[in-house]
């Protein structure tokens, strides 16, 4: 699955412009499910039958990736940008991004003053994004413009893909875990899948525009017919020491189970059957109560007349920054818990209130 993630966060894929990603993905389940599309909106939906007749559950994850978008370029090359996503502006300063121009990829950096004149300025002012600019190299718009820059080119993160830590608790530090991490874990599941029998048919929905609130997935949500759904997607963790972390999520503690976020008090029957089955299988998991939050199953609960929706959340350090970090054990939970669920489903399987 490292391989896997890996391929998935390399691209560069920012709300709106999740075209590599939606094809790859595409590609990737041709052989794999009876059914794969692309929607209008640029959603991928695949369907996969069971052996034998049973409930429909919707799988979604997204697919997009927090970024920018250019607003302006200087006459003297610099460009000036806008957010996609929920960006920090306190994180921006001196980070590596790729400029997604006509021309391919260009490097870039989001520009920063000299260390050598903080003495001349106030060195606890954090200044807006607005005020900001990536250097690409070029020194006029039209040297930039030639470089296949324009207003409207989107921009993400420069960063590399890394596994780090000691050998028995691996880290991943990547840009776009939020939410390729997700992707990964619905292609893995079916993938082990393969050769196994299960009732109903999955639909999984990997979803655009998740970061600008929800679109893909409400899109497609209110023509996808679903008993029972499950969003699987990052959530931030307070296990570091910073004053406003209180510890009650972590990494290396387990897949996240929602309880409740701001986009979704979780379906109680989808809660429980999901706790259960994690303690059966023995999977390791963590409750999570975070209403800093939302995903997609927010927009999913709400379609047609109501669909039941559990959430899993891979627990993250340093969410919506150029250095995402997961645990590669809490990554295996949540695939191992998708997988339970699905060869857990039965041929009358219900989802009361």
């Amino acid at each position: 699955m490292i391989e896997l993630l890996k391929t998935l966060t390399n691209l560069s894929e920012p709300c709106g412009y999740e075209h590599a990603v939606s094809y790859y993905i595409k590609e990737y389940l041709e052989d794999k499910t009876d059914s794969v599309m692309i929607d209008p909106i640029g959603n991928v939906i695949a369907r996969k039958k069971g052996s034998k007749p049973g409930p429909a559950i919707l799988l979604t994850a997204h697919m997009d990736e927090i970024g920018f978008m250019i607003k302006k370029i200087e006459s003297n090359g610099l460009l000036r940008f806008e957010k996609l996503g929920g960006n920090d502006d306190r994180i921006l300063l001196a980070q590596p991004v790729k400029v997604m121009g006509t021309e391919g990829e260009v490097h870039g950096v989001i520009g920063t003053m000299s260390a050598h004149y903080v003495k001349f300025d106030d060195p606890n002012k954090v200044r807006k994004h607005s005020q900001m600019y990536i250097d690409i190299g070029a020194s006029s718009k039209e040297e930039a413009e030639e470089m296949g820059i324009e207003v409207g080119t989107p921009v993400t993160w420069g960063t590399e893909f890394l596994v780090f830590g000691p050998e028995g608790s691996r880290k991943i530090r990547s840009k776009a875990l939020d939410d390729r991490a997700g992707c990964a874990v619905l292609i893995q599941a079916l993938d082990e899948l393969k050769d196994s029998t299960f009732a109903g048919e999955l639909i999984l929905l990997f979803a655009v525009q998740e970061e600008v609130g929800l679109r893909g997935a409400k899109t497609a949500a209110e023509h996808i017919q679903a008993d029972a759904a499950i969003a699987i997607d990052t959530t931030a963790v307070s296990d570091t020491p910073e004053e406003t972390m209180d510890g009650s999520l972590g990494l290396s503690r387990g897949a996240g189970i929602k309880v409740m976020d701001f986009s979704l008090i979780v379906h109680k029957t989808m809660k429980d059957m999901l706790v259960k089955i994690a303690k059966e299988n023995s999977i390791p998991f963590q409750l999570e109560v975070f209403p800093g939050i939302g995903t997609d199953g927010g927009a999913v609960a709400y379609a047609n007349k109501g669909i039941p929706t559990g959430v899993l959340s891979i627990p993250s350090r340093y969410a919506h920054s150029p250095v995402e970090v997961i645990d590669y054990t809490d990554l295996e939970a949540t695939k191992d818990l998708v997988k339970a669920f699905i060869l857990n489903l039965e041929e009358d399987q219900k989802f009361p209130f």
